[in-house]
């Protein structure tokens, strides 16, 4: 997620609004910029890259003083990184400067509008609609002009106004994304994470869905939508500045954890519309004849996301009845691969940086085969290679291991497997309804998943002095497997290995002995007696046996295992999803226990860009 700042009060704004751009460098970015009121007029500086690009370009605008301020790193969205599409955004008018996280889902539609109107947009970004409706919308009365952009817009958003021709107030709203209001002597804040303000102050004001803030430096009024005053409570925080940076947590990889319900609502929510499933908005231009000529798709990638891939191999060929091959990027180009025009290539990658992954597409395409990529970061070179993109929209992942990226890449897969097979005729209507009302559901049954942190950090506590762990499942519960155990090695560095629960006898279950831990993921109904059997065999030979499965099989999962897991039901498809988050817990609080470094473990780097 993008980070936030803006300032009122007696010091000058510039240099505290850097150095609250600093404190959130934690949460990524690509560029970086501040507005500054002057007492005068608007005066603006922004720059693609890190934070010293924005300061060196500072170093050369002395006149950039002034008491009031707003600034923002920002994690692109809409419109590749650069020093255009870099916040804050300008209204046409240069009235109007807006910072912006979250995503404004029918920006389309309103720019459409205000082109008709003879509105210039300068930008690629979404955010630019809300400052040129204000533009639009103001006439002296700045509080009745945000509330009708409230009332126009719709999606997650905070956002940080200042206008030219109000230079004593800032002004913040909120949106299902996170907006607070620190309180100050003779100056106040508004920031997206303490961490930026919590130097100077500690007390703040959490702002709720749709209230309105007015900020001065001796005062601040919050209202509702409905333009009433409303009191608010004053929160003291107690934590210091390192604990804010997490949010109050103590890796950044548990606060990715806990924050995947969210990271699943910003990949699905802006695209399902009228119960269907759209990708309009990610200028996806595979037409139907495109999508009737496709005979096999080819998914590529490297570590987690070629674990989604083996997800989605189960997902596709269910769904579409359509052949489809996982290859790990860095075999591909190696292997004289059978690709042409009616291949169509899936390429996944958290950070769209991959080479190996880079490599494979431009071997892919060399061979005629069309490509699209699901990446996390806009305008990365795995994005600008691909014919389409869909974009996850999971924000900043600082943990190594990665697991908010993993859970959204499933998400895009689920949708886009569905979305085809409504074109193709695929799936009857009654089905499609049904995924996609299991996908609204998605994020609220992980919540579900992860009220049960306690627990599973307590059976964590039985096996962190393990020296080896095999993972079992079939289908796609052997997947979320090979996943899991990615999870556990990588951070704890013990031993693990996952197998398909079938293959067991065919030479694996010679390494089982007494007291060998054996996870067992068992979600799928159809595959479950099956799964009882392979558990018997285990236990014949001795093993400690910590089971996954749902409700429904808690009577059975009891009388065969030692330990139990269990997780909501939700569409088969689909529950990976779920199956997947008791194994990021497991494998964190091993690496916990352990004292190990979770959110750099000894020898890997969170994107890896050399071959």
């Amino acid at each position: 997620m993008c980070g936030i700042i803006g300032y009122i009060g007696y010091d000058n704004a510039t240099p505290l609004l850097i150095e609250g751009l600093k404190k959130l460098e934690y949460r990524g970015y690509d560029s970086a910029g501040v507005a500054v009121h002057t007492g005068n007029s608007l005066e603006v500086a922004k720059a693609k890259g890190k934070l010293y690009a924005l300061s060196e370009k500072l170093q050369k605008i002395p006149q950039l003083v002034g008491n009031l301020g707003i600034a923002h790193t920002r994690w692109a969205t809409h419109g590749e990184p650069s020093e255009q599409n870099s916040h804050p955004i300008l209204s046409m008018s240069g009235r109007f400067a807006v910072v912006h996280n979250g995503i404004i889902e029918n920006y389309i539609s309103i720019k459409e509008e205000l082109l008709k109107k003879g509105i210039k947009f300068l930008s690629d970004t979404d955010t630019e609609v809300v400052a040129q409706l204000l533009d639009i919308y103001y006439d002296g009365d700045i509080l009745s002009a945000v509330i009708k952009v409230i009332n126009k817009i719709e999606g997650s958003y905070a956002l940080g106004i200042t206008c030219a021709e109000r230079p004593d107030e800032l002004i913040a709203l909120k949106k299902a994304s996170p907006l607070i209001v620190g309180v100050g002597e003779g100056e106040n804040f508004i920031a997206s994470d303490a961490t930026a303000i919590v130097h100077r102050t500690k007390d703040i004001i959490r702002l709720e869905d749709e209230e309105v803030a007015i900020v001065k430096a001796d005062s601040i009024k919050i209202y509702n939508k409905n333009k009433k005053e409303i009191s608010k409570e004053i929160v003291h925080i107690d934590w210091d500045v390192a604990a804010a940076e997490k949010s109050g947590h103590e890796h950044f990889m548990i606060k990715e954890i806990m924050e995947q319900p969210k990271a699943i609502v910003n990949t699905i929510r802006p695209r399902i519309k009228d119960g269907k499933i759209v990708f309009e908005q990610d200028g996806f231009n595979l037409s139907l004849d495109d999508l009737k000529n496709i005979n096999k798709i080819c998914i590529l990638a490297c570590g987690s996301a070629y674990h989604v891939g083996c997800v989605a191999k189960y997902i596709f060929e269910k769904t579409l009845r359509t052949p489809v091959e996982v290859e790990v990027a860095s075999e591909f180009r190696y292997m004289k691969p059978i690709v042409d025009g009616n291949t169509l290539v899936v390429a996944i990658s958290q950070s769209g940086e991959t080479a190996d992954t880079l490599a494979a597409i431009k071997e892919a395409k060399d061979l005629g085969a069309r490509v699209l990529s699901i990446v996390n970061v806009v305008g990365s070179s795995i994005a600008t290679c691909s014919d389409n993109v869909i974009y996850t929209w999971a924000g900043p992942e600082i943990a190594v291991a990665t697991t908010k990226a993993y859970s959204t890449q499933l998400c895009v897969i689920y949708m886009l497997a569905n979305y085809m097979a409504e074109k193709l005729s695929r799936i009857n209507s009654d089905l499609y309804s049904s995924y996609v009302d299991n996908l609204l559901n998605l994020p609220s049954k992980v919540e579900e998943v992860l009220k049960n942190q306690e627990s599973i950090k307590a059976l964590a506590k039985n096996f962190y002095d393990c020296k080896n762990v095999f993972f079992i499942g079939r289908n796609t519960d052997y997947s979320v497997s090979l996943e899991g155990s990615l999870k556990l090695k990588e951070i704890s560095y013990i031993h693990s290995e996952a197998y398909p629960a079938g293959e067991l006898k065919h030479g694996t279950i010679s390494l089982i002995e007494k007291g060998t831990l054996v996870v067992a993921l068992a979600t799928n109904d159809a595959l479950f007696d099956k799964m009882i059997s392979n558990i018997k065999e285990v236990k014949a030979r001795g093993a400690t046996v910590l089971l996954l499965t749902t409700e429904k099989h808690r009577a059975e999962a009891e009388s065969v295992s030692d330990y139990c897991i269990y997780i909501p039901k939700i569409s088969d498809m689909m529950m990976p999803s779920l199956a997947v988050v008791p194994l990021q817990l497991f494998a964190y609080y091993i690496a916990y226990l352990k004292g190990c470094d979770i959110d750099k473990p000894r020898n890997l780097a969170k994107s890896v860009t050399v071959e």
